[in-house]
């Protein structure tokens, strides 16, 4: 399966549209898993900063990701829907950039589940996610039943995250 979502428009397009992150009311019908209070939508340039900050052998989790962002902007969570989403425009567009034979693209191959993984819905799946981590240096623990891949050891090789680093 290549994992390849067909979409108009270029995706450096998505990722590089101005807008900026907004506070908004936590969702009634998330408020007993995410807590009352403000929650922040991102843009996909801040998730793409935060990847990028992850050295080769490192990892970061989705997770990390929305805690980073959230203490940024003073919010109590993250939106997880649209960060997933950010993810995954920063993912695409790193693709089209490597595609065009750009060497400083977005390692978005370093990103892993909160519990260690891997994220099925990055372009290839987990199978040339699976492939880039090992050439990294990064043991893959085969998954049980439906259950993903996930990174044997992975709490040991988390990044840890700088502020917030938008590229313009």
């Amino acid at each position: 399966m290549s994992n390849k979502l067909k979409t108009r428009g270029r995706w450096r397009t998505k990722l590089e549209k101005r807008q900026e992150p907004k506070l908004v009311d936590v969702p009634e019908a998330w408020v007993a898993k995410y807590g009352e209070g403000q929650m922040l939508i991102a843009t996909p340039l801040l998730v793409d900063g935060l990847i990028r900050q992850v050295s080769n052998g490192r990892l970061v989790t989705i997770d990390q990701i929305r805690e980073h962002l959230a203490k940024d902007f003073g919010a109590g969570s993250t939106c997880p829907l649209t960060t997933g989403i950010f993810i995954r425009i920063s993912a695409e567009a790193a693709v089209e950039d490597m595609d065009a034979g750009k060497e400083d693209c977005t390692p978005y191959w370093r990103v892993i589940r909160g519990d260690g993984s891997l994220v099925d819905k990055l372009p290839g799946g987990v199978e040339a996610q699976s492939e880039r981590l090992r050439e990294e240096g990064h043991t893959i623990e085969v998954g049980r039943g439906k259950k993903t891949p996930r990174v044997g050891g992975f709490k040991e090789r988390l990044a840890k995250l700088r502020g917030v680093i938008a590229i313009t």
